[in-house]
């Protein structure tokens, strides 16, 4: 299975998740949430791929570790984020 191309890992009540989330949405960006709360598996696969980082959210974009909140709002900012987010064309 193909992994989503925006991956978001967070848990239910992280205030930082659900600006992500809400950002990512108002965007048009669709995305898969993994709740890492009570899954230790999906805990460690997240500590994994972003390097160690324990706090949520964790952003991925293409496979791209973003990082949390903070730095996604950051990219959006500084007029990163939309190109990031754009869908590439098919390849003919």
């Amino acid at each position: 299975m193909a992994e989503p191309r925006i991956l978001v890992y967070s848990t239910p009540f992280c205030g930082y998740c659900a600006a992500a989330k809400r950002l990512l949405t108002a965007k048009g960006a669709d995305y898969a949430e993994i709740d890492v709360m009570m899954d230790p598996e999906r805990r460690q696969e997240m500590l994994a791929k972003s390097g160690g980082r324990r706090t949520v959210p964790q952003i991925f974009i293409d496979g791209r570790h973003i990082g949390g909140f903070d730095e996604l709002n950051a990219l959006d900012k500084a007029g990163e984020l939309d190109p990031l987010l754009a869908v590439p064309a098919p390849s003919p």
